[in-house]
């Protein structure tokens, strides 16, 4: 499948800018697990290149966010100051991918005091252990599968302290006292509200899952690396300064000061 688009986007930075866990790269081909089905995805100039079982194109440009414009975008970021210019022009092509917000929210949940290759272990196990399987592929669990579960049976995936705060996020959204089309109706900021009634959701977490799972783009995570870099280039500013793509502001941000280590030693 064939699909074109207008704009930046760079599957590298997309995929490895901290909002995903079940994406993999081999040579250029990106594979991925969406929906319970196995995902081998390219780029080819502006055509992106998808081999999967879910056939709808509406579907995947809608995954890759490839319908928002992301030339107006990153241009009114560049304007704003030129330390976000600088971001922008070194990670080029990050898109928001539009993932469903359950996996969002564990992934995030188990995020916490964790690195990116202990949570793509942990997301596996989870999904391994109680994810429906096709083939050799296994889905991510459901809501209603985790919700479940004993603390116990979650011991296999080895999660520590966070696999309590799986239980209650699970058990929290089957019971409806986390609603899911209340967040999405919602503004960010009661949005939060509703995510922190679970157990081991603060800011961070709630603040991720709403730009990764909800796509409120105004929604800005501030972790170890944000604080750095807000401290040292924004300390006179509030998060209403990056306005409402805040968000994206907040990714390109996020991956320079990765990349940049060595400003803050």
């Amino acid at each position: 499948m064939k699909i074109q688009f207008d704009g930046y986007l760079s599957l590298d930075k997309t995929f490895e800018c901290g909002q995903c866990f079940r994406w993999s790269k081999v040579g250029n081909v990106w594979s991925g697990v969406v929906r319970g089905s196995l995902a081998f995805v390219s780029l080819n100039e502006n055509t992106l290149c998808v081999d999967s079982n879910i056939k709808n194109v509406d579907f995947w440009r809608n995954y890759f966010d490839l319908n928002t414009d992301y030339v107006e975008i990153t241009k009114s970021l560049i304007n704003l100051d030129p330390m976000l210019c600088k971001a922008v022009s070194e990670n080029l092509g990050i898109r928001i991918l539009r993932q469903e917000p359950w996996e969002v929210l564990c992934s995030f949940i188990i995020s916490q005091n964790n690195n990116i290759k202990r949570i793509r272990v942990i997301v596996d196990r989870l999904c391994k252990n109680f994810g429906s399987c096709f083939g050799e592929i296994y889905a991510f669990p459901s809501v209603e599968k985790i919700s479940s579960l004993s603390i116990e049976d979650l011991d296999v995936i080895k999660a520590g302290f966070r696999s309590k705060y799986i239980l209650d996020a699970a058990r929290c959204v089957c019971s409806g006292k986390v609603n899911f089309d209340d967040i999405r109706k919602s503004k960010t900021s009661h949005a939060e509200e509703i995510l922190r009634q679970i157990s081991g959701v603060g800011p961070k977490v709630a603040k991720c899952v709403l730009l990764f799972g909800f796509h409120k783009l105004d929604s800005f995570p501030i972790d170890t690396w944000m604080n750095k870099v807000i401290s040292k280039f924004y300390d006179d500013k509030t998060v209403d300064y990056f306005g409402k793509y805040a968000g994206i502001a907040q990714q390109y941000l996020f991956m320079w000061s990765r990349n940049n280590k060595n400003i803050f030693d």
